[in-house]
C-alpha cells in the first residue's frame, strides 16, 4: 500500500465470507450493490475470472441506463481475492476510463463476526488518487460497501 497513490477501505461485514464471495461473482446479487442506491446497476457481464469481464451500466430513473464500468478481471483467487482494472476494457483493449483509470484488489478472510473484507484501489500517481478522494471515494465505497453487507447478509 502506497499512501501517495492508493486508498483504502476495510471492512468486518457481518456474513460468512462464502456470502460476501456470491455479492460479488454472482450478476444478480452483484446489480443489487454495486452503485449507491437510488441509482440502479445492470451487468452485462461479469465472468469472475483471470481475463473475464466486467461490464455495468447504470441508471438513475431505471429507464435509461449509461456506460459505468468497462473492466477486466486480473486475479480471482476463490474465497480469496479478487482484482480488476479498468486500465483495460473488457475486451482486452487499453482504455483511458473517465474520470480515473484504477486497479482494485479486494480482499476477503474469515473474521469471528464475519467477514474480514479490505479494498486497495491503486492510481497511476499522486494526481489521480487525489482526484478520486476528492470526487467521493469514501464515500461511494462506503455506501456501496454498506449494501454488499446489507446483501450478504440476506443470503448469510
Amino acid at each position: 500500500m502506497n499512501p501517495d497513490l492508493d486508498l483504502t477501505l476495510d471492512r468486518v461485514i457481518r456474513a460468512p465470507r462464502a456470502a460476501v464471495w456470491n455479492a460479488w461473482t454472482d450478476p444478480a446479487r452483484f446489480a443489487q450493490w454495486w452503485i449507491p442506491a437510488p441509482a440502479v446497476c445492470r451487468v452485462d457481464r461479469l465472468e469472475a475470472r483471470p481475463g473475464g469481464g466486467l461490464v455495468t451500466r447504470m441508471s438513475d430513473d431505471g429507464v435509461d441506463f449509461v456506460p459505468h464500468v468497462d473492466a477486466v478481471f486480473v486475479v480471482v483467487d476463490d474465497l480469496e481475492r479478487i482484482v480488476w482494472t479498468n486500465a483495460v476494457d473488457s475486451s482486452w483493449r487499453p482504455a483511458d476510463p473517465q474520470p480515473i483509470p484504477m486497479t482494485a484488489e479486494i480482499t476477503f478472510a474469515d473474521h469471528p463476526d464475519g467477514t474480514d473484507y479490505r479494498v486497495i484501489v491503486r492510481h497511476a500517481d499522486p494526481a489521480a488518487r487525489d482526484l478520486h478522494e476528492k470526487l467521493g471515494f469514501a464515500d461511494g465505497w462506503g455506501t456501496v460497501t454498506d449494501q454488499l453487507a446489507a446483501v450478504s447478509g440476506q443470503q448469510g
